[in-house]
């Protein structure tokens, strides 16, 4: 959950539909509108010639400053670290000197988000997450992000797509109104879909020419292009069977897919400007530049450590079973058994303290609720209570329990009652506790650390030595640009994540 969940508004009288809590148990939470937006907290500036000139601006209007808050609330805010801003302000001002429009402002922010991420507004405001960063490895693979999302800007893709889907939106309004045909109306809505996809790529093959040719014009590595969508698509394969749950968790595939074409077409490109030995990476600044960056989530905003979920700033933990996935979303921290027989939701909800629990939990906000059900319980200490609800599909047990000030909910969804989903229920619940001192002090981030490679280091023996992260191996050939079959040299840099 991101930031301080005492923020969260109640849903208390949102009437939450019992299939409805299962949507937000399954964890579709998508980011509308978003698109291509990125930016970060320093004005990019065309480099002065005979006399300086002033730097161009970036239009600001009302919408623009409230997705700009909005993106800045969904990615965690933004992330400071002076490296990095000089890093990408000098790679942007190459790249705007080199564009056919050196009168187009940019604005680039830098966001605390772990997800591989970037995108533009309209008006020239560029986002990037630090996760991205992370993931790239020479400054010719950061140009070729940030020129193909300038190319988005300089071509007008936002606001194309923005009417472009206010038409869809029409034509699905009008097939859904009018039709009283189920299989016509899905067949409309199929064809609606497949234009905008088809728009999408589209507009995603235009930007990736005009980025890969500006990134060329500034020196940079045209091949960085290639190969950071290589990396991408690994990235991606890595989180394989996992739903992109929340907005922060959306990868830069989610709309701009990395497949083998796009790959490809970005190497034929690359090849118009000449080799990959002719141009700059600039590797090893690059890399001096994202040694200790924070990698995966904030402690400060609640984490996950394989099953468990801490929340140093409020102080409280809980482990998920055994064979559960946890995800910390915006909005909640979701749980999903390998195989989805089994989901779960923990967020915090405002509850008067006038109002009892038993209370709380049968004041409409869920349907299918068996009043008769209800119990006043005490988990670990703290006031609690549970309930029980049906769906047409799944069977739903809720705890309510109080933490100080605050109510935190758990919502469990099983499709079968059995003795193991009850038991998973109640192993998770009674594993609710405070954080001790001494876990609070050692709640710190997982880092980027740039070493070099030694005589008898190996990919296995340096993966070896990363924390607090899943498939060591397989994320250290990703984060290190390592195919396969790809082994490391003496001397070499690379990237470790370390706590």
């Amino acid at each position: 959950m991101i930031g301080d969940l005492r923020r969260r508004e109640t849903e208390q009288s949102c009437g939450l539909r019992a299939a409805r809590a299962l949507l937000c148990l399954a964890l579709v939470a998508g980011l509308a509108g978003c698109g291509d937006i990125g930016r970060f907290q320093f004005q990019a500036a065309v480099p002065s010639v005979a006399m300086p000139k002033p730097k161009p601006a970036v239009a600001q209007t009302p919408a623009t400053e409230r997705e700009h808050e909005r993106i800045l609330a969904t990615y965690g805010g933004t992330y400071d670290d002076p490296r990095l801003e000089a890093l990408v302000t000098r790679t942007v001002e190459r790249l705007v000197a080199a564009s056919d429009r050196p009168d187009q402002g940019y604005k680039v922010t830098i966001l605390n988000s772990g997800a591989v991420n970037a995108f533009a507004l309209p008006n020239g405001q560029l986002y990037v997450t630090r996760g991205l960063l992370a993931l790239a490895n020479d400054t010719s693979e950061l140009s070729s992000v940030l020129s193909h999302e300038m190319a988005h800007v300089l071509s007008k893709h936002a606001a194309i797509r923005e009417d472009e889907a206010r038409k869809a939106a029409i034509v699905t309004r009008v097939v859904t109104d009018m039709s009283n045909d189920p299989e016509l109306t899905a067949l409309a809505l199929a064809k609606t879909k497949l234009t905008m996809a088809s728009f999408s790529r589209k507009q995603e093959f235009e930007a990736d020419g005009i980025g890969v040719g500006l990134s060329a014009r500034a020196h940079f590595d045209p091949f960085g292009a290639s190969r950071f969508l290589a990396a991408m698509e690994r990235n991606a394969a890595l989180k394989a069977g996992k739903t992109p749950l929340d907005p922060r968790a959306q990868d830069f595939t989610s709309s701009h897919p990395a497949t083998p074409e796009r790959v490809q077409n970005a190497q034929s490109i690359a090849r118009q400007y000449g080799t990959p030995a002719d141009a700059e990476r600039d590797r090893e600044t690059y890399l001096g530049a994202i040694d200790n960056i924070v990698y995966g989530e904030d402690p400060s905003e609640g984490f996950v450590r394989g099953r468990r979920f801490l929340h140093p700033k409020l102080g409280f933990t809980f482990a998920a079973p055994d064979n559960f996935t946890l995800d910390n979303t915006a909005q909640a921290v979701i749980g999903v058994r390998e195989g989805g027989s089994q989901a779960m939701r923990f967020d915090v909800v405002r509850v008067p303290a006038e109002q009892s629990l038993g209370d709380y939990l049968n004041s409409g906000w869920m349907e299918g609720v068996d009043k008769s059900s209800t119990e006043d319980i005490t988990i670990n200490g703290f006031p609690a209570a549970s309930v029980v609800a049906k769906g047409d599909q799944w069977q739903f047990k809720v705890y309510a329990l109080r933490f100080g000030s605050d109510v935190y909910r758990f919502i469990f969804a099983s499709r079968q009652k059995n003795t193991e989903s009850e038991r998973n229920v109640r192993e998770t619940v009674n594993s609710f506790r405070r954080l001790t001192l001494e876990e609070i002090q050692a709640a710190r981030p997982l880092r980027i650390k740039v070493i070099t490679v030694q005589p008898g280091d190996t990919v296995e023996s340096l993966a070896h030595r990363m924390a607090g992260i899943d498939h060591p191996a397989e994320r250290f050939r990703v984060l290190n640009g390592l195919d396969a079959k790809g082994q490391v040299r003496v001397r070499d840099r690379v990237k470790i994540v370390v706590d």
